[in-house]
């Protein structure tokens, strides 16, 4: 039976496994979707060794710029992003192949681009600077708009939450949470983002899809802003690695 897999940390409420298993059930593929949680990075290659039958993986945080280092190679637009999301495995007699690809971007973009309007979405903040951070900062760049990533520390280039007043508010109509903050069991937790800034002109949209609508967007929703969580995305993105996985 083939396989195929999540490696991440941690991965108990992963989006990835439900979709495929259901995805395997009702197209009769014969293959399993496995979840591999490990705490570090350097268990990745006994992962592989112990799976023969592997033929993809998906990866999440934290691994998504970590495992860049063990793979062949990587298309374009993941060298660009510098960051990975869908490993091909290409096996032979003789050797295993890994190449390393980002359908985060495709998925993303995908879900966001029917909410922006161009009227008045002309700038975004993006919550966060990891992998997830880097895709959708691809993703929003190729819709063009403008887009500053905001970081818990001072980094050059970037904004601080602390730097956030009501002129960049008012200046910055769309907010991407990239980060972890609001996943449940989490719920209470929010972006210290200053909302009672946001309008009607504001979009928000949280890479976060469980719960359904986080804190983020709820406090988001109160001041009349659009919202949308990241399911969609999710299911956007697994169905573009599934086509990578399969694709001759």
């Amino acid at each position: 039976m083939v396989k195929f897999g999540l490696i991440g940390y941690p991965l108990k409420h992963s989006y990835s496994g439900r979709f495929f298993s259901e995805k395997f059930k009702k197209e009769h593929i014969d293959a399993v979707y496995l979840n591999f949680e490990i705490p570090e990075i350097t268990q990745f290659p006994q992962i592989l060794k112990s799976n023969p039958e592997l033929k993809g993986l998906n990866v999440t945080i934290p691994y998504k710029e970590q495992v860049i280092s063990y793979l062949d190679d990587i298309s374009d637009d993941a060298k660009k992003i510098g960051a990975v999301n869908v490993i091909k495995i290409e096996r032979t007699e003789q050797n295993v192949k890994l190449v390393g690809y980002n359908s985060d971007v495709i998925g993303f973009q995908n879900s966001i681009s029917p909410l922006i309007n161009t009227s008045i979405h002309h700038k975004a903040l993006i919550l966060g600077t990891g992998g997830a951070a880097k895709a959708s900062n691809k993703g929003l760049r190729n819709l063009g708009l403008e887009t500053k990533y905001v970081s818990r520390t001072p980094k050059e280039g970037m904004f601080t939450y602390q730097d956030l007043d009501e002129k960049l508010m008012r200046e910055y109509t769309v907010i991407v949470n990239c980060t972890p903050l609001g996943t449940f069991p989490d719920i209470d937790e929010a972006p210290e983002i200053p909302y009672q800034y946001l309008t009607a002109k504001h979009l928000l949209y949280d890479l976060v899809y469980n719960p359904a609508e986080t804190k983020y967007l709820k406090l988001g929703k109160e001041k009349g802003a659009a919202v949308k969580n990241g399911e969609e995305m999710l299911r956007l993105q697994a169905l573009a690695a599934w086509e990578i996985w399969n694709r001759k």
